[in-house]
């Protein structure tokens, strides 16, 4: 009896080990999130896509995501970001629902084809169906000001570390 409850408890820890080697070659990772995390994966084909070349030097670090990108009034401008620091209209900045602050990201304006590279220093957008909320000045940068929302494509190109990096 005494050796059946050993067999059982080993047979147990084997089928657990099996299920642990099988999950981790298929991709799966039971040590935490990697250390190059980016939110923007969203599958295997959005991952190869962003490898296939960019018409700058910097390369994104993951896919590509599109959707509106709308930008912040001049009301704004002075008040405290949700990293703490001062929102000044006049830098290359953004704010962004879940991108780690410090983050910077290649937007590209998909009417035109004009982009900017922002940092992300804040959380929003908080209206439905818009990805990102750039600075007056990235807006401007991109030609957003006149029509105020339109379709962007957004590349991660630098993971953020900080709550605060200066830019």
């Amino acid at each position: 009896m005494k050796h059946e409850k050993q067999f059982f408890s080993l047979s147990f820890v084997a089928i657990l080990i099996t299920i642990a080697l099988g999950a981790s070659h298929n991709g799966s990772n039971f040590s935490g999130p990697a250390t190059q995390f980016n939110p923007l994966y969203n599958s295997a084909e959005a991952a190869l896509r962003s490898r296939e070349g960019s018409r700058t030097q910097k390369k994104a670090l993951g896919p590509v995501t599109e959707g509106r990108a709308s930008f912040y009034s001049d009301q704004f401008h002075g008040r405290k970001t949700a990293n703490g620091e001062t929102f000044n209209m006049d830098k290359l900045t953004a704010a962004h629902p879940f991108l780690p602050f410090g983050t910077r990201v290649r937007v590209t304006n998909l009417r035109n084809g004009k982009d900017v590279i922002v940092r992300i220093n804040d959380r929003g957008p908080f209206v439905k169906g818009r990805i990102i909320d750039l600075s007056t000045s990235a807006a401007k940068e991109i030609g957003l000001i006149k029509s105020g929302t339109t379709r962007v494509k957004l590349e991660a190109l630098s993971s953020g570390q900080s709550a605060f990096i200066a830019g």
